[in-house]
């Protein structure tokens, strides 16, 4: 019996402390406060309502979000704005997560989330500098800090060769202004009263911003001084003609030329075209003086030529005139027929080359400009080998008496010119070699002859296409084509080696 009272007396305790433990429990893990000594960014929610701690947190975001944040650039340049504007916001996403644990699910979890609740939380902020990146924007920078300037080189009128140094401004340094903000932004929660008049002073990080030609980039082409100039005079050259020449010159004024390129004198008739356009003037058709536009133009190639030699620089392609010229010595001529003949050099000089090129008054002058040994000079020379007589050729004229003759056009001496260059060091003479040979061909006598009435006058010899040298075209109305490319460049006054005006140098 007394067996029987003992084992009741247990299972009434055991149910008494079951219900003990279930109600503790219940009254746990339905709490609305938080732990006791829980803190979230320093602010103590330790037994706070649960709902006050989510509206409180609302509310220190965003009066943290409304700081004012003063950006200094300039000791008189300030930009205000708040940490929201400036692209920072905050959040405590974890913090809330772990309220809910306290408030959701069972009994049991609600229990287990409450036991092992951490007492320290951190707040997290979030940078995005889109929004200051607007507030910042370049347009800014150029009103505040002005635009950066290219070093400048020129030119003087006494070929000096000047530079002024380039002028550098500020830009903001982005990724250190990134590092900033986070490193002075708070991240502790405070009372929101204890935020008003904060307001956090940040000096804005800068680099400085080149400009895209810097002194060094300019000394570094090689432009030290003049390294040589020629010159060659426009005699009595008409308006059209001394048009055309300005007009080529002014198109290869201020080439730059990188080590290792190549001049191509070509490209620069064609840019004076479009600038300008050539105007009438005498070209070479087919070994004839003749009516067209662009005469004159290769008074420039011829200049440049000149100057090019006295460079050492590497002639890629030149070739004489098919008649000589008067503003050079014969074999010191380069000529220009446009898709024909061509005159190139290339930069070989190991740095950049500048060209200057200008008429004044009645004189071209081309200048080259670059990186050459001050000790080094070129002496060009050229001299006359062989004398071509002119042919004569007849032509029926049936109003002279039977068997007369009259001459109708004079025929003139033709050329074969050699041209030497001689390297001097020190103003000795260290090599010389065969710079050219070049022929200048005879022109024929005409001569009308009555031979029994038979045929008309002057009959022009029948060819394809004229080739016009000196110009960009010919005159056609006018033109003669008397003189096929085969009897202009006839192979039989190539002598030697390699002629510089066979047939084949001519047309493609």
């Amino acid at each position: 019996m007394k067996k029987i009272h003992a084992a009741l007396i247990a299972l009434i305790s055991l149910i008494l402390a079951g219900s003990l433990v279930a109600g503790g429990l219940h009254l746990y893990g339905s709490q609305q406060t938080l732990p006791p000594k829980t803190l979230v960014a320093g602010w103590d929610v330790g037994g706070m309502e649960i709902a006050d701690v989510r509206a409180g947190l609302a509310t220190r975001l965003q009066a943290l979000e409304a700081v004012p944040l003063v950006l200094k650039a300039e000791p008189n340049t300030k930009l205000t704005v708040t940490l929201r504007q400036a692209g920072m916001t905050y959040e405590a996403e974890e913090f809330l997560q772990g309220l809910n644990t306290l408030t959701e699910g069972g009994l049991l979890e609600r229990v287990r989330a409450r036991w092992s609740f951490p007492r320290s939380w951190e707040l997290r902020a979030h940078l995005d500098l889109t929004q200051l990146q607007k507030s910042l924007s370049p347009d800014w920078e150029k009103e505040t800090f002005g635009v950066p300037v290219d070093a400048v080189r020129r030119i003087t009128a006494d070929d000096r060769v000047v530079y002024t140094p380039e002028k550098t401004t500020y830009e903001v340094d982005w990724r250190a202004l990134e590092l900033a903000l986070q490193a002075v932004v708070p991240l502790t929660l405070h009372n929101a009263d204890s935020l008003k008049g904060k307001q956090i002073m940040l000096e804005v990080p800068l680099s400085i911003r080149q400009p895209e030609v810097t002194l060094k980039i300019l000394k570094e082409q090689g432009i030290e001084r003049k390294i040589s100039q020629f010159s060659t005079s426009l005699g009595a050259s008409g308006p059209g003609r001394t048009f055309n020449v300005q007009a080529a010159a002014a198109a290869v004024n201020g080439t730059l030329l990188p080590p290792g390129a190549v001049f191509d004198y070509g490209k620069a008739i064609q840019k004076a075209q479009a600038d300008t356009g050539f105007r009438e003037a005498p070209v070479i058709v087919n070994g004839r003086l003749q009516p067209g536009v662009g005469g004159g133009i290769c008074q420039v190639s011829s200049t440049l030529y000149n100057a090019a030699l006295r460079s050492g620089l590497e002639i890629v392609e030149r070739r004489n005139h098919s008649l000589p010229v008067n503003y050079l010595p014969k074999g010191q001529d380069a000529t220009f027929s446009e898709g024909n003949i061509n005159f190139r050099f290339r930069n070989n000089t190991g740095k950049s080359l500048i060209i200057h090129a200008a008429v004044q008054g009645r004189t071209l002058t081309v200048k080259l400009f670059g990186t050459f040994p001050k000790n080094v000079t070129f002496l060009v020379q050229s001299r006359t080998v062989e004398l071509l007589a002119p042919a004569d050729k007849y032509v029926s004229d049936p109003s002279l008496p039977r068997g007369g003759t009259r001459v109708i056009q004079n025929g003139k001496t033709g050329y074969i010119v050699e041209t030497y260059i001689t390297r001097l060091v020190d103003g000795k003479a260290v090599e010389k070699k065969l710079l050219s040979r070049d022929t200048y061909y005879a022109q024929k006598r005409i001569i009308a002859i009555n031979q029994g009435g038979m045929g008309k006058s002057i009959q022009p010899d029948s060819r394809k296409q004229p080739l016009v040298e000196d110009g960009v075209r010919g005159d056609c109305s006018q033109c003669a084509w008397r003189l096929p490319v085969s009897m202009l460049y006839p192979a039989s006054h190539q002598k030697g080696g390699q002629d510089n005006h066979s047939p084949a140098a001519f047309l493609p």
